[in-house]
């Protein structure tokens, strides 16, 4: 395993894997809805599937000694890596984003609630998006037009937590530390979330991708 993930950082890797982690900087622009520089880093994802595609990286593995589900497992565990570099990445701009403070009217505040909900995200795009392209190990755009959809959609409910009154909405956006620090439990279920469909994603898309005649 280790060598594949080393196989994985050294040629699978796209270059906006790495440019788009530094996009956590859109969280100090003011009025700019958040989630919007995680949807690039699903973009990225998008684009690493692609290079992998076009360098016959499925068929040049297969040829390994190793096993198909290896295979899954090694790029669902870089997956999960960059999502969770960039989220880490983005502390210290949340941070720096209410010590200034910046003033965001367009969507929810980075607290941790949004980190809750930013992890469930990631999780519904993995569970879509990998486990559509292993069921072929070659088509990737039907299975990304279908994960951005449900995406999308799940950006619009957890927005509408926020901007539908409901008795959760100023505690969902608020800006003071107090009330931010009351939000772990979303946080905690939103990494639990994210770690329990990665599982899944995985055992999914390695049982396809068993089936699929490379």
């Amino acid at each position: 395993m280790k060598n594949l993930l080393y196989k994985e950082l050294k040629l699978s890797i796209h270059p906006t894997n790495y440019l788009f982690l530094a996009l956590p900087l859109m969280l100090l622009i003011p009025n700019y809805p958040s989630y919007v520089a995680y949807i690039y880093m699903c973009l990225s994802l998008f684009f690493l599937f692609l290079l992998a595609r076009e360098n016959k990286d499925v068929y040049f593995s297969s040829l390994l000694p190793i096993q198909k589900t290896d295979q899954v497992k090694a790029r669902v565990v870089v997956v999960m890596a960059l999502e969770l570099l960039q989220i880490l990445i983005s502390i210290p701009f949340a941070i720096l984003h209410f010590t200034i403070p910046i003033i965001n009217q367009a969507g929810i505040e980075p607290n941790l609630a949004f980190f809750g909900f930013q992890f469930g995200m990631f999780a519904v795009f993995n569970l879509f998006f990998l486990t559509g392209f292993y069921k072929t190990a070659h088509k990737i755009g039907i299975p990304l037009l279908i994960a951005g959809i449900v995406s999308i959609l799940y950006y619009i409910l957890a927005e509408s937590l926020v901007w539908i009154s409901n008795p959760f909405q100023s505690f969902l956006d608020s800006t003071v530390l107090s009330v931010i620090l009351k939000q772990w439990p979303i946080l905690l279920i939103g990494i639990t979330i994210w770690v329990c469909l990665g599982y899944i994603t995985y055992k999914i898309s390695a049982n396809r991708f068993l089936k699929v005649d490379v």
